[in-house]
This record gives structure tokens, sequence and C-alpha cells, in this order.
């Protein structure tokens, strides 16, 4: 009984594989049992390293594998479950998207969306994951088989032609028969890298699908799909019988390889990552811009008066985002509205919003929950985040009021899945309007709630709170105006330095001034612009050819903000800490004004 053939025996049929381009195939390039729990697998595809990796909602990962810092090997990392971390200098990025979440030496910073690893397809199969270069069609379904059982994979030094052309020459028995002195054997090319065979000894019969993982253009990995059957012998068993016998035909396949010429090493194309399919292709310039297609997948009552949204792409993948961001969405009644993402970490296949209905809604809330119905698509903005999460932090102080919990329970989520201190204090005016409750019961007793507080004793708990600062202790806020204006006061006072307290507003509680007239001077555009009484900077700077980004237009994003080199702003804003306005540096163009006749911007 032999173990190899030099070439296809009388057996062999072959399927049409007519126009077969490896860079546009399937390829196994793991097998299900290589990926346990937290686990990053070293695969490798046409020459290209690959980093694959399962997280804990069962997405299967397959990236470049380099770090986008130093090139260092992700499949060195830790895999958290949520995030893939390299091993070198902490950066982290976020499953599916690839997406760098944190960057340690910037703890203050949202890494920007461009800081994001290229990433491939990555199907599982018959017990294999399955990737590719470009991929075209689905996976190919040569198994079928009812029961199937993934082999080890074996490492063969020789060219992938090479391997695939010996495999329908490997001999083996029935999973039931593996007592047997030989079977026969049929064998059909499905691909030119896989091999169909079926073995049979008096009736008993087992189908085996062989396939070549083409490593590089001199190596390769044998792969293969057994079908268990019905009176099968022991996994262990069908597993040591294959083992043994792959083993030997690669020892077979590496002698015929010796003596031959080897090829030169693949060099994998290191291409700009392609545009992300859920973008829309132009978005217009000028004004607020809605780059993304989301469906509402579902809609139900996070708590009273509060709805709870989850949205999905209509195509592609959504962009990453960080705890702390936001999207505007834009509503089928013209409006757009800002809404925190709930999402905890590795929660990158929607967006999850909390939307309450004001009292006095002038159309936005009242839409979002009146208009807006499952299946519904919305035009939303790219997450944009101003209220960033530091990773950095001895302990950190969260502090909601109201719908201000939607993006601290973003930040909770991360800090607890990342076992770092924190506590979470939830201000709200009874049981009935605690939203979100599912969530916040996961965070076990890390979450305080306060309920029915009024004026003074909110402001005496706030005390409490603020009271005992420790070294590198940092504090998040958001929540209606009152509630911020105190707590900042207070942080003040129980010397919280400004670094330490972030706080995002709803809105600017501020009545704005815009009598003044004045001119600006744009130092990078060359430009001398006049901004007039009743027109905001901003909109003088977009009507002029300047498309500056924006969300809230209202001073209390920060989105809009740029750098002023001379002059004097009339800081109109709530974004800016009083330090900050009295530095002077910065504005948000789409609020504050000059306090002197000319600014000179960085822009």
């Amino acid at each position: 009984m032999s173990t190899a053939s030099a070439t296809p025996g009388p057996g062999t049929t072959r399927a049409d594989t007519a126009g077969a381009d490896p860079a546009r195939a399937w390829h196994p390039v793991a097998a299900a049992h290589d990926l346990p729990y937290r686990h990053v697998f070293h695969g490798q595809l046409l020459g290209r390293e690959l980093a694959i990796w399962r997280a804990d909602d069962g997405y299967v990962n397959a990236w470049e594998n380099r770090c986008l810092h130093r090139g260092v090997r992700l499949s060195i990392g830790v895999n958290d479950g949520r995030e893939l971390k390299c091993q070198y200098h902490g950066w982290r990025y976020a499953n599916r998207t690839a997406g760098c979440t944190y960057i340690p030496a910037h703890p203050a910073d949202a890494p920007a969306r461009t800081i994001c690893n290229r990433t491939f397809p990555a199907v599982e199969r018959h017990g294999l994951v399955w990737s590719g270069e470009a991929p075209e069609g689905d996976v190919p379904d040569h198994c079928g088989f009812p029961a199937p059982l993934a082999l080890r994979g074996i490492a063969v030094n020789a060219p992938p032609g090479l391997v695939a052309e010996r495999l329908a020459g490997y001999r083996f028995l029935p999973c039931g028969r593996l007592d047997a002195d030989d079977a026969d054997i049929d064998a059909t090319i499905v691909s030119p890298w896989a091999v169909r065979l079926n073995a049979s000894v008096d009736g008993d019969a087992t189908g085996l699908l062989l396939l070549v993982q083409p490593v590089d253009s001199h190596r390769s990995v044998i792969r293969g799909v057994v079908d268990r059957g019905s009176g099968a012998a022991p996994d262990s068993a069908i597993l040591r019988h294959h083992n043994g016998r792959l083993g030997a035909l690669r020892d077979a396949i590496e002698r015929e390889a010796a003596e031959l010429e080897m090829p030169e090493p693949l060099e994998p194309a290191i291409e700009r990552l392609p545009p992300d399919l859920a973008r829309i292709p132009e978005p217009r310039k000028g004004g607020r811009q809605a780059a993304l297609r989301v469906e509402v997948a579902r809609k139900w009552p996070a708590a009273e008066g509060i709805c709870g949204f989850r949205l999905l792409p209509v195509s592609g993948t959504l962009p990453t985002f960080q705890p702390g961001a936001h999207v505007d969405v834009h509503m089928p009644n013209g409006l757009i509205r800002q809404y925190s993402l709930v999402n905890g970490p590795g929660e990158t296949d929607g967006f999850v919003l909390g939307v309450k209905l004001e009292p006095e809604s002038t159309g936005g809330s009242l839409c979002m929950h009146e208009a807006v119905r499952e299946g519904d698509v919305l035009a939303v903005s790219e997450p944009r985040n101003n209220f960033t999460l530091r990773r950095d932090a001895t302990r950190s102080l969260l502090i909601a009021g109201g719908i201000g919990i939607t993006p601290l329970l973003s930040m909770a989520r991360t800090l607890d899945h990342g076992g770092l201190g924190y506590e979470l204090h939830y201000f709200a005016q009874n049981e009935e309007q605690v939203a979100f409750r599912d969530i916040l019961d996961g965070l076990g007793d890390r979450v305080r709630l306060h309920l029915g507080l009024g004026a003074a004793e909110t402001g005496a708990a706030l005390d409490q709170l603020l009271a005992g600062r420790e070294d590198r202790m940092h504090v998040y806020l958001c929540g209606p105006g009152p509630m911020l204006e105190a707590a900042r006061s207070t942080a003040e006072q129980r010397g919280w330095p400004d670094e330490a307290v972030h706080f995002e507003y709803f809105a600017n509680p501020n009545e704005i001034d815009d009598s003044s007239s004045f001119e600006i001077d744009l130092a990078r555009s060359c430009l001398t612009l006049d901004v007039p009484a009743g027109r905001t900077i901003l909109e003088i700077l977009r009507e002029n050819g300047v498309d500056l980004p924006s969300s809230c237009e209202q001073g209390a994003c920060g989105t809009c903000a740029v750098p002023v080199l001379e002059g004097q702003p009339d800081h109109q804003d709530v974004y800016l800490s009083d330090a900050e306005k009295a530095a002077g540096d910065r504005i948000m163009t789409c609020v504050s004004r000059a306090g002197s006749g000319r600014l000179v911007l960085d822009i």
C-alpha cells in the first residue's frame, strides 16, 4: 500500500477549474480548533502574515499581522475578547473594524479613524476558517459532509502546485474500518487547491476533502475535512490515522521538492485600505455631513421616556469609535441631533443610542420617539469623540444625570472589562427613569443610584463624591447644565486640576450674543474675511471654501474648534474649561466671536 502517488490515479476525475487566480480564491487559513478562547493564531497566505482571532461574540478576525505603530506582530498580542492589544506599546484595535481604540502614549486623545489595520474576510465553514486576498463569491461547498471533522494542518516545505498535484494520490481508510488493510479510492479534483476523495471497504465508505493552503511560493499547509459518518471510530482514532498518513505524504512530497529549484518567496503588496463600503462615495461638502447609512434593527423602551435604538450598517462595517463618542443623526424631518453611543468595548457591529423625549422638544427627540420605526434607514455621521476616556487613571469617577448616562455607560463598560478602578454614580428622578437597567445590573456594585434628590441634596452628594480626590484620579461628568455647573464648581473648590475634570453638556444653555462684527485672518489659507453681526465664524469659513467639521453647532461638543494665533476670543461655548478660555488659544467657531477687532486663526 503506497502513501503517495506521483500522478493522479485511474480513479481520479477533474472538475472545471479554469481561470483560477489564487488571489481571488478562498483558502483555508486555520481550523476552528486553532482559535481557542482568547488566543491569537499566526496564519499565513500567499506570503502575507495574518493575525487570526475570535472575539467573545464569536466573530473571527483576519488582520494584517502587524501593529501600525512599530510593525510588531499582533499574533503575539493579547486578545481580551473585545480588542486586540499589541504587546510592545499597548496600542489597542477593535473587534471587526481593526480600528485603533487606544494609544497609551496619548491617553487623553481619541485615535484618528485613519489609524486602522488592514482586514481580510474570514468565514467559518466545514470546521475551517477561510480567507483570501480578494476572494470572489462564496466559500466553495466542496464538502457537504453531515458530520465534518477538521484534521490537523500539516505544514509542507514544497510549492503549493506540487502539493496539490500529489493530494489525489493520498491513501486512507474509512472511519468505520480503520483496521482494514486497504481501500478503494476515488478522487475528484474540484479546484487547483482541493481534491475530494472517497475511500470504501466492503460498502463502508468515508468522504474526505483535502485542501492546500498556499502559504508562500515554496511553502504549503495541507488541511483536511473528513466525514465521521455513522458507526465511526472515535475522533481521536480518526485524527491519529490521518495525522500519520498525511505525515508520510508530506515526507514524500518534501523529498521530491528537494530535487527542484525553489521559486522566490512571494512579496505581499502593502496597499492603501479600501474605502469603507458603508460610506457614501461622494459626501456633500459644507455643513454637517452624514456619510453612513444605518437601519434601525431594534427600538425598545430603555426607561420611562427613553427609547433605545440599535442601528446596523446597511452595507459594509461601521467606523471604529471609542467610549464617549457620539454621532449626528439626520432625521426624516430634516433636523440633526447628537446622541452618544452606549456601546461597550468590542460591540462594533452596530451603534446603540439612548434618546430621551424632551418635554419641550423642538422636533428632534419627538421624531425619534414617534416617527422612526424598526426597519427605517437613517443617515448618520461618523462617530466623533471630544469626551475621551483615559485608561491610565488610578481610578475614574463617573457622574451622570438623567440621559447623561449614555456616554458614561460606554466608559463604565470599558473600564469594567479592563479591570480598571471606577465608580458610576447615576442621578435620576425615580427608578422608572433609570435607563439601560440590564447594562447597569451587569456592572454590579460599581454602580450607585441617587434617586429623587432636590437641588440642595444633589449639591451635597456631589460635594461628598468630589471630596476624596486621589492622585491621578479623573472625573467624568455628563448631565443637565445646572448639575454640571455645580459639579465643576465643586471640583474646583475641592482642588481638582482642570486636566482631571472632563465634562459633556447636552446643549449650550448660554444666550448667544452675535451682535459684534470683526475680521479674521486665516494664517495657512492666506485669507482675510469679515464676520458681520448675526453670522458665525463657521458660516463665513464655509462660504469661502474652508470646510470645517462640526456637530452640535451650539458650542457644546468641541468639534469645530480651531487654534487662535493672535487676538482675544469672546468665548460663548460650554466646551472649554475656564482655564482653557483664559489661555485664549482655541475658539469654537460655531458660537464664539472676537473680543478684539481681529483674530488670526491657524487654518
